[in-house]
């Protein structure tokens, strides 16, 4: 399977998916060369997640799981339009939030690309009509992940300058609309405290991708007369495990490199995408 992200967030995804699915063979690709993508035009966005799709698909994957909000808003229809592979796109929990929230008052912490999204927009009008979603955008955020400065001052100032309004206005469910942000859980829950409820996308993506490699038969698993038996073992040794994944990213920047593999906390090895658009 292949997973693209427009930097590093999108391990946060990836480490779901890998949880979930152990026998898989996955390929990860960080756009960090080209983030953050809420920053870009709709048609740059396209593009970059169009040819990192046309790549993956030539490594072979079987399926492509867009793990970015901003990219999954505006490509994602493309892509499902280009690809022979089914394409899995990410969905800001608002659905959940809803039905969780008990003052009726929802936070979405994303990027301005995300939040303008016509998606976004659609999930609010069929989900949480009934409720007020406050949707904060936040600048800086992705480049302070990128950089791996999750315990930074200054990430710990924008956090506060994007999630007390929410909460001064009675959100009592913050939805993490960008996958970089879920690296930020512990600062962000500096600020909420644990009576909030925080929802991320990274599981149920993991779920709804083993149900359509289910539904078209792509599992990697072979049959016994009994039962199904997986066909890649999870090695318990990490660096075994690791082997199963193939990173790429489209910097050379070894600070990008450094970051992966860190949020990974195992031994990777990172190759630079060979996209030069």
């Amino acid at each position: 399977m292949g997973v693209f992200d427009s930097g590093i967030g999108g391990l946060s995804v990836l480490k779901e998916i890998h949880q979930l699915l152990p026998h898989e063979k996955l390929i990860y690709v960080g756009d960090s060369a080209h983030a953050p993508y809420g920053d870009r035009t709709e048609k740059y966005v396209r593009d970059r997640s169009q040819a990192i799709a046309d790549f993956l698909l030539d490594q072979g994957v079987k399926a492509i799981v867009v793990a970015c909000n901003t990219a999954t808003a505006e490509a994602a229809t493309q892509l499902r339009e280009t690809m022979d592979v089914p394409v899995i796109g990410l969905e800001p929990a608002i659905k959940p939030a809803a039905q969780l929230s008990k003052s009726g008052i929802i936070g979405v912490l994303a990027t301005q690309r995300t939040i303008d999204s016509e998606r976004l927009l659609g999930l609010t009008e069929r989900y949480a009509k009934d409720k007020k979603v406050l949707a904060q955008a936040c600048p800086g955020l992705v480049e302070q992940v990128e950089a791996y400065k999750l315990d930074h001052p200054d990430t710990q100032k924008m956090l506060n300058q994007y999630i007390s309004p929410l909460l001064e206005q009675g959100a009592d469910s913050l939805i993490l609309g960008c996958t970089h942000y879920p690296f930020l859980l512990p600062a962000i829950r500096e600020i909420t405290g644990n009576d909030i409820q925080i929802l991320e996308t990274g599981r149920p993506v993991a779920e709804q991708l083993k149900r359509v490699l289910n539904q078209n038969n792509l599992e990697a698993v072979i049959q016994s007369q009994k039962k199904m038996i997986i066909k890649y073992q999870a090695e318990k040794n990490s660096e075994q495990n690791s082997s199963s994944i193939t990173f790429y990213n489209s910097s050379s920047d070894i600070q990008y490199h450094q970051a992966m593999k860190w949020l990974w906390h195992e031994p990777i090895n990172i190759k630079v995408l060979p996209i030069l658009t």
